[in-house]
């Protein structure tokens, strides 16, 4: 699913009208249509207050033309005018107009004035700003969103939480709609999935409010939004007649004494994820618990006892994942930099190779092109700085990617993948995978992906959605709080066979709900 820019959308907005002979009204009447629909089949009539704030904009035409179709079927409309400038868009003046043919006059709403009563069992529709929002909150908006959140009641936002912006941070946090459920028009907004300002709603849905479609497929979009439908062409079946060999032979590099546990979960979701042969390279501390642990695997050992020192081994591995578990001891950077300099093809680095790389960034040049970086937010932050808020990270992150020529993963809810400037945001995943040793797993899955033929980008994408869809399906039967990265392992398999699964038609009482 692409994610459009402001720009964009309102390009598709501009495209629709003249492509159509229609007027922007007319276009709003269809989006208010759509919202209207969603709301009916939800509501079946009941008689909830629905209190319905409307800005002066065209978010607030919306809100209108909702607003009139809901009172023509019965529904318990309280209609409100977001008074905050003598400026008022044609969308909203003309429904402004109309919704008066129902003898309702909207309460307008200015400066100094008692904000309405809502009980917490209301419904508030909040159509205050759009997209196009472009300055800072006035106060006493600002004041009456505080009051709307505090209210408890269920908000409903339209297109996007009053007060967030599409493309960028908001000036002030407190100036946001918390809404719980947003009706994003035809795609959802970049800032729906950053830690910032995703905070700022529990839940969305695009609604298709009948732009150009000839557009929509046709434009660029620097945002992607990644889930079954686009990893599954990603998929490369097993051929009948291979063998071992035919998916390569991943070798994961890593461990120190008390952290071989993270070289074993990367090992085995190495194997899990279906790579042909794994051997870990690890201390000699580690050789018992691998080889009792995981008797899949082999294994190869420094001839240091706690740490790795001395990056040999006399294997010609496909894919080599490094980092995991490893320490930052001055005898293990060493090894890492000797190790960079002979290296050619392209790695996954995560975790403690991640923060050598951090502590003498003149070794992030012998990183090998297309190699693929897996920083936590912390990891990020050493290697490419500080940032203003997540899009100004977002926009760091490219730079350092298209300096290096490598993969960069930003790992946390809605993990990131970047490459040459395109940015993709992964759709699965959930909190019980905040949890030790679930990057190692990533790691693992990643190597084992690119021994099998995938190229960098393709693991990336395909590593990093069947890593959240493993943790979404192990969630099932374990909650949050319980989930840990062995699930994620024990899981893999299941998101796999989740690609070709058909999707089961909701039933009358899921409908209902």
């Amino acid at each position: 699913m692409k994610i459009y820019s402001a720009a964009q959308i309102y390009e598709a907005i501009n495209r629709t009208i003249e492509k159509n002979q229609i007027t922007s009204n007319d276009l709003l009447e269809f989006a208010g249509t759509q919202l209207f629909n969603w709301f009916h089949k939800r509501m079946h009539g009941a008689q909830v207050p629905i209190h319905i704030y409307c800005g002066i904009g065209n978010n607030g035409g919306l809100g209108l033309v909702l607003g009139r179709q809901l009172l023509h079927h019965g529904y318990n409309v309280h209609l409100y005018v977001v008074n905050f400038s003598a400026k008022r868009t044609k969308g909203f003046l003309v429904n402004y107009d109309r919704i008066k043919e129902f003898k309702v006059w909207p309460k307008l709403l200015s400066s100094g004035e008692e904000f309405p009563e809502m009980q917490q069992e209301d419904i508030i529709v909040d159509a205050i700003f759009g997209i196009g929002l472009n300055r800072k909150t006035s106060d006493w908006v600002k004041e009456l969103i505080k009051y709307i959140n505090a209210s408890k009641a269920y908000t409903v936002s339209l297109d996007v939480p009053s007060g967030l912006y599409p493309d960028h941070g908001p000036e002030d946090k407190e100036a946001v709609i918390a809404s719980n459920y947003t009706l994003t028009s035809q795609a959802p907004k970049l800032s729906f999935f950053l830690p910032e300002t995703g905070i700022y709603m529990q839940q969305w849905e695009a609604i298709d409010i009948g732009l150009d479609q000839e557009y929509l497929q046709t434009t660029d979009t620097e945002v992607q939004l990644i889930d079954t439908f686009e990893v599954l062409p990603l998929y490369i079946p097993r051929e009948k007649y291979a063998h071992k060999g035919t998916y390569g032979h991943s070798l994961i590099i890593g461990g120190s004494y008390g952290k071989i546990g993270a070289v074993t979960l990367a090992s085995s979701a190495c194997l899990r994820v279906g790579a042909g042969l794994v051997t870990a390279f690890i201390p000699e501390c580690g050789y018992n618990i691998l080889q009792t642990s995981l008797p899949e695997a082999m294994v190869i050992c420094d001839e240091n006892e706690k740490h790795v020192t001395d990056i040999q081994f006399d294997i010609e591995p496909k894919t080599i994942g490094i980092g995991v578990g490893m320490g930052t001891d001055a005898a293990t950077a060493k090894a890492l930099e000797v190790f960079l300099q002979k290296s050619k093809d392209s790695l996954v680095i995560d975790a403690d190779a991640l923060n050598l790389l951090s502590a003498n960034k003149k070794l992030l040049k012998s990183v090998p092109k297309h190699s693929v970086l897996t920083p936590h937010p912390k990891e990020l932050e050493r290697l490419i700085g500080t940032w203003t808020d997540d899009f100004d990270k977002l926009e760091k992150a490219k730079s350092f990617s298209k300096k290096y020529d490598i993969i960069l993963i930003i790992k946390g809810a809605h993990t990131v993948t970047i490459y040459d400037g395109s940015v993709y945001i992964n759709n699965t995943g959930n909190p019980g995978m905040a949890t030790a040793g679930s990057g190692d797993v990533l790691t693992g899955m990643l190597t084992g992906l690119l021994s099998q033929g995938y190229d960098s980008l393709q693991a990336a994408l395909f590593g990093v959605y069947l890593h959240g869809k493993a943790g979404d399906i192990a969630l099932s039967g374990l909650g949050y709080q319980a989930l840990t990265a062995s699930d994620i392992v024990d899981h893999i398999g299941d998101a796999y066979l989740d690609l070709f699964r058909e999707p089961e038609a909701p039933s009358a009482e899921a409908e209902d709900a």
